[in-house]
């Protein structure tokens, strides 16, 4: 009598995969309570990894410093000269430039960080969470956003020690920060989309500041645009940092327009995060 042969059936053969795909499909019935709760625990794992590793703040700390210092003292008196004054009216020039230019700094060590994560396996646990995928990129949005709050303040702090004369009021100065901020959040975008698409750190890094130099220099963040070579002034119009330049500018100094400036800036803000965010977040979701 022979006996019966019982086959277990096949189980298949990428449970990863599966789970992975079961999360994306939760994703979608993820309350906006439930989502509000992981971004809550990611912004407070974020904020561990830099208390635990406080050398990733000194990009903050001290780049609103060495820039200020390094701007001021060694160009101040010949831009100052040619804006009709000395070094203190190039501090009242460079000043709101330096604040609308430190997100850009700040959103650039983002990719990197990203990339970085994902080279040690940190995201790949992340996505076989029953979280939204887009709460991950969220957190780390909302730490950034508090490093270039701290940023900005340091910079201020420097800037009144060495003479910054703010002839508005704090209402304008708090707009201003608000601005920089506002921007800096839509270059972070950017940034996770680059560090996602890029494969090493070094890679990031490398393409970062090849795209920030012209953005920089290219601009009326440290100069005056009216000496620029024709093609490059109009660059320096549309390039959206001159335009958050001189809407910080208006606003600590009083002079010139305030409205279209802002509305040109909060435009490319939002047109910004429009295009990187859903981006970003599915290449958070398909990257191997």
């Amino acid at each position: 009598m022979s006996a019966a042969t019982i086959t277990a059936p096949d189980k298949a053969p990428d449970q990863q995969s599966q789970v992975t795909k079961k999360v994306d499909t939760d994703e979608g019935r993820i309350g906006l309570r439930a989502n509000a709760r992981h971004i809550g625990a990611l912004v407070r794992r974020n904020a561990m990894q830099i208390k635990q590793d406080p050398e990733s703040m000194f990009d903050a700390l001290l780049m609103p410093i060495i820039f200020t210092l390094l701007f001021v003292y060694v160009f101040g008196g010949a831009v100052g000269g040619s804006l009709g004054g000395d070094r203190d009216v190039y501090i009242n020039y460079v000043i709101p430039g330096l604040l609308a230019m430190g997100g850009l700094n700040i959103a650039m060590s983002v990719g990197t960080g990203v990339n970085d994560d994902f080279n040690k396996g940190v995201m790949d646990r992340f996505r076989t969470m029953p979280i939204a995928r887009s709460s991950v990129l969220i957190a780390k949005l909302i730490v950034e956003g508090g490093r270039m709050l701290v940023s900005s303040l340091i910079l201020l702090t420097v800037a009144f020690i060495i003479g910054f004369d703010l002839k508005t009021g704090p209402l304008e100065l708090l707009a201003a920060v608000g601005l920089a901020l506002v921007f800096g959040a839509s270059l972070t975008w950017i940034f996770m989309l680059l560090g996602l698409s890029m494969k090493t750190p070094q890679a990031v890094q490398g393409v970062g500041f090849l795209a920030i130099m012209p953005l920089q220099f290219g601009s009326s963040v440290f100069a005056p645009t009216g000496t620029m070579p024709g093609w490059l002034q109009t660059f320096t119009d549309y390039n959206p940092l001159s335009n958050l330049a001189d809407a910080a500018r208006a606003l600590l100094n009083g002079e010139g327009a305030v409205a279209s400036p802002t509305l040109t800036t909060l435009a490319w803000s939002v047109g910004i995060t429009l295009v990187t965010a859903p981006l970003a977040v599915r290449k958070f979701r398909t990257k191997t």
